[in-house]
């Protein structure tokens, strides 16, 4: 089974301020003007400029590992038979931005077009690299997606990609094994936390879930669910960094107690232990995002039928309140030399009804555009896996709980990531202090920050 494609293990490889703003590239245009990364310094394209940029012969570049995603760039060049886009798979996650980094500082080889997630566009913006889409666009995109989903690409006056997927929060659970055990589905993290306990009471050879320390991008969703914001960045020299928040700590003292107590296990997760563990039922729930229920369909297919799909616990009954885990966007490099073309294709993939709906059909990511969201055909597909059960209109309830106020990033996440996982990760999996490794993450990451010449608040 190979690793999901959400799932990383980043490496540090952000530059200081001062270092990226000498790598910075502002590239040319079809029209000659200006693509840089300040949000409404270009005039908008007249759609003379775009039908001249879409028929004259143009070669882009395309960096993504979505599988078998040349198949949305071959219907692309079908519609525009002028525009040559040569499709390459550099790696995946931290190998992918590696890549695009070393490209990007060479002054030579970066794509057009390149796959980002979510929260790592901040750290390319920082260097000037990604492209406003906003005067390239012939429309104005934003009704088109849930307002949380919006701001996940929008921000400083630019538009910084088009989104491709996203990852709502949500659970999965064994129905058998929650009736062999006589519990009920819980509603709130307090009952989930006797649930915990009486599942393992039960069946004490099993959990009732897992809480890998292998996997912050698990953690930051449920944080995000909980209301914290721990990260932000101005755009400019400024990051926030607030990870000692009342909303943080309820989250990590929470886990703390079922980690203390043995009453969810810790296993590192995507990896071949874990996927049997899911296959033979040593864990009855998982806190996963949308992409899950097709991603476990191939990981543990011997369990057929016996699993369901709900909402997360909520932390105050009545509520109804999930977070975000993945999903990625397609960014315009400013580098390239034909804005107009590249914005055209990182949008007409991604908009477009027929290979938006090919994204959903057989690649199996989840949709960010409400027109697929709504869908009828989208909504009524029943699962026999989840026991017939309307999985997708499960998650895209789901993703309308997602708040709607901005969760922001550091113009780091790489180094972040590989921080939690030595600091709060490494308490996680060692059953120890979370607090305490909760304190050492953001200790690194004040000190990190204000290394590379951040200012922190």
């Amino acid at each position: 089974m190979k690793p999901h494609p959400f799932r990383r293990t980043a490496a540090p490889v952000v530059a200081s301020l001062s270092a990226l703003a000498l790598v910075a590239c502002t590239g040319g245009s079809e029209d000659g003007s200006d693509s840089g990364n300040g949000g409404g310094e270009t005039e908008a394209i007249t759609a003379e400029q775009f039908e001249e940029a879409m028929s004259t012969p143009t070669e882009l570049t395309f960096w993504s590992w979505v599988p078998d995603i040349q198949n949305q760039v071959d219907m692309f060049e079908e519609a525009y038979p002028e525009i040559d886009v040569e499709y390459v798979n550099v790696g995946q996650g931290a190998e992918h931005y590696q890549q695009m980094r070393t490209a990007i500082q060479a002054g030579s080889g970066a794509p057009d077009v390149a796959q980002v997630e979510y929260q790592h566009l901040a750290s390319f913006r920082l260097g000037g690299d990604l492209l406003d889409l906003t005067p390239y666009l012939q429309e104005d995109l934003s009704a088109a997606y849930p307002d949380w989903v919006w701001s996940q690409v929008s921000a400083d006056g630019g538009l910084w990609g088009i989104p491709q997927d996203t990852g709502p929060l949500g659970s999965l659970y064994r129905t058998d094994l929650f009736a062999d055990a006589g519990i009920e589905v819980p509603t709130t993290w307090d009952e989930f936390a006797q649930a915990a306990a009486d599942y393992r009471e039960a069946m004490p050879d099993s959990y009732l879930t897992n809480m890998p320390g292998n996997d912050p991008g698990q953690f930051v969703g449920l944080l995000w669910q909980a209301g914290a914001r721990p990260f932000a960045y101005d755009g400019a020299e400024t990051v926030t960094i607030d990870l000692d928040s009342p909303e943080v700590l309820q989250v990590v003292e929470y886990w703390q107690g079922l980690i203390a107590d043995d009453l969810v296990s810790v296993d590192p997760d995507f990896n071949d232990q874990w996927y049997q563990a899911l296959a033979n039922g040593k864990y009855a729930s998982w806190q996963v995002a949308a992409w899950g229920p097709v991603f476990l369909q191939g990981t543990a297919g011997n369990t057929s039928g016996l699993w369901a799909a709900s909402t997360l616990p909520q932390w105050e009954e009545g509520q109804n309140i999930s977070g975000n885990w993945g999903g990625s966007t397609d960014a315009v490099l400013s580098s390239t030399d034909n804005p107009i073309a590249a914005t055209e294709l990182a949008r007409w993939i991604n908009v477009e009804e027929a290979p938006a709906t090919r994204f959903v059909q057989e690649q199996f990511l989840f949709p960010p555009s409400l027109s697929i969201l709504e869908s009828e055909e989208f909504l009524a597909e029943e699962s026999e896996f989840y026991g017939g059960q309307q999985v997708n209109a499960t998650f895209a309830e789901i993703s309308e709980t997602v708040p709607t106020d901005d969760f922001g990033w550091l113009p780091f996440m790489d180094f972040a990531y590989s921080a939690y996982n030595e600091t709060l990760g490494s308490a996680i999996a060692d059953r120890g202090d979370l607090v305490a490794g909760l304190q050492a993450w953001e200790a690194e990451l004040v000190e990190y920050a204000e290394s590379q010449g951040f200012t922190v608040e």
